[in-house]
């Protein structure tokens, strides 16, 4: 029988009392590990991390909240080549992948710990100036944020399992507020993994981290007022948590990233070498974790003159990309994470279909050492040329490696058709005129949390429309969930409560 994970819960290892699930490697398919959480008592893990974990971390100052981070870097760069493993193992992807993944989640962790040590050693930020409150300045108001006590719960996707939960722990743990993540179960094993070696290090104090891998009864009943949650997931079950008896009498505080259907924007009059970047950048979303990204580019809008050319040109970048096994030679993508996840595509690749003609079958492809059985699927160009007719590639989003190419008339119509999306996590736009891209960027800043512009003259600098950088902010309005993350020391504001003091200048001076 395969191994059962342990949760870690209420400062302690402990498995579920049932049969649990098991987690297959999508290619192979061969068992790979159990989890299970039924049975665990929520109420005590829940208790123990808001009464220890909180009380610890919030004890230490930023700067020692920093040094905490950097310790914890430092154990999971020792432990990077069997995250590699596991990632192969258990979600299909190739090394480069993987890579996007562990290091990323490496990476920002250790940009939290920098941006940390610069707060010093306070236990409080202070939000703003002084402000005079009547005539005489005596008496003043000064902002100031401190800690929530309660528990940060994140409840994340699939497709990074070890970024998903380190870009939320990392400013979670700097504000001094301790974590409990539910991972996705699919994906579940590298998650527990890192929190395993992180735990087991001694770098945290105990119940700052915990971990339950399965579906556990009662999840968010366990909320209580200050307790905050981060959710990374669908809208359907985004909305449940939103309405959730504990999150509507609690006032709890929800960040969420939902579907979110991103694009790519050609400016008219590009130059061939924009024309290439986006070729080139389109190919790679599609492309990089098998398009399993919340930011991945889903819809790419062109002028009229140039839908047959982008056509052409995604297409054959595309026929030179190898699908199949990621352990075999020259493979450079992998498989999708489950056969629920294939089936997914598929369906929403069929519907798709109804309103869009076929650019690049990917079903034409040949797998390299993948079984009929495997979840390995060639990455499917779509294409619309009447875009004011096509309704369901503005609403439906194929989560893997599909893409729309859509051509507009003028740049007011292609405006239209970007903002058909109803609030995305990224637009990236081409062209080459400073001026044009960026009144172009303002005019799509309301309706995306961020605006990824490239110009020739960046063309080998930029860090990807899909790549989340943790310097820059990561959520979206409307359809995207409405949340934010990341946006350097911004994301520490989630964590934090304002607060308004009031009191003589004197007073004051000594915060």
């Amino acid at each position: 029988m395969t191994e059962l994970l342990q949760n870690y819960l209420g400062g302690r290892w402990q498995t579920g009392t049932g049969a649990g699930s098991t987690l297959t490697d999508p290619v192979l398919g061969t068992p790979l590990v159990r989890i299970d959480a039924s049975g665990l008592d929520l109420a005590e893990g829940f208790a123990f991390a808001r009464e220890q974990g909180g009380k610890a971390l919030r004890a230490m100052s930023y700067r020692e909240r920093a040094a905490m981070l950097s310790a914890a870097v430092k154990v999971l760069q020792a432990n990077r080549d069997v995250y590699f493993d596991i990632s192969t193992a258990n979600s299909g992807t190739v090394k480069n992948d993987s890579a996007v993944d562990v290091d990323g989640a490496i990476f920002t962790l250790g940009q939290y710990a920098k941006m940390g040590d610069t707060l010093g050693e306070r236990h409080y930020l202070l939000d703003g100036e002084l402000a005079r409150l009547g005539k005489d300045p005596l008496f003043q108001s000064q902002h100031i944020l401190t800690p929530t006590r309660g528990v940060a719960l994140f409840i994340n996707a699939f497709n990074f399992p070890a970024w998903g939960l380190w870009e939320k722990a990392a400013p979670a743990l700097l504000s001094g507020v301790p974590v409990i993540v539910k991972p996705a179960s699919a994906t579940a094993w590298l998650t527990q993994r890192m929190v395993q070696d992180v735990v087991e290090a001694g770098v945290l104090p105990n119940g700052a981290l915990s971990i339950i891998c399965g579906n556990p009864d009662g999840l968010l009943d366990q909320l209580q007022p200050f307790d905050v949650v981060s959710f990374t997931g669908s809208a359907s079950t985004a909305a449940k948590i939103r309405s959730h008896p504990a999150v509507v009498k609690h006032s709890v505080r929800v960040n969420i990233e939902a579907d979110s259907i991103n694009s790519a924007l050609l400016l008219p009059d590009a130059s061939p070498e924009a024309f290439d970047l986006l070729v080139k950048e389109v190919v790679r979303e599609m492309t990089v974790k098998s398009g399993q990204k919340c930011t991945a580019i889903r819809r790419i809008f062109v002028p009229e003159a140039l839908y047959d050319a982008a056509a052409a040109g995604i297409s054959a970048r595309l026929g030179r990309t190898t699908v199949g096994n990621p352990r075999s030679e020259g493979v450079r993508m992998g498989a999708v994470v489950s056969q629920s996840q294939l089936a997914s595509i598929q369906e929403g690749l069929a519907l798709l279909k109804t309103q869009a003609e076929t650019l690049y079958d990917g079903a034409q492809q040949t797998l390299v050492d993948a079984s009929p059985t495997a979840c390995c699927i060639a990455p499917t160009l779509l294409g619309v040329r009447n875009a004011d007719e096509a309704t369901l590639v503005h609403d439906v989003e194929v989560f893997g490696l599909v893409a729309t190419l859509i051509a507009y008339r003028d740049l007011e119509h292609a405006l239209q058709g970007v903002r058909r999306g109803q609030g995305s996590l990224a637009v990236s736009l081409y062209g080459d005129d400073p001026a044009a891209l960026a009144s172009t960027a303002v005019e799509l800043a309301d309706s995306h949390g961020r605006v990824h512009v490239i110009s020739p003259e960046v063309g080998a600098l930029h860090t990807g429309h899909g790549n989340v950088m943790p310097q820059s902010l990561h959520g979206g309005p409307g359809r995207a969930g409405g949340g934010e993350e990341l946006g350097g020391l911004r994301a520490l504001n989630f964590y934090h409560r304002r607060s308004a003091v009031q009191a003589s200048t004197n007073v004051l001076e000594k915060l």
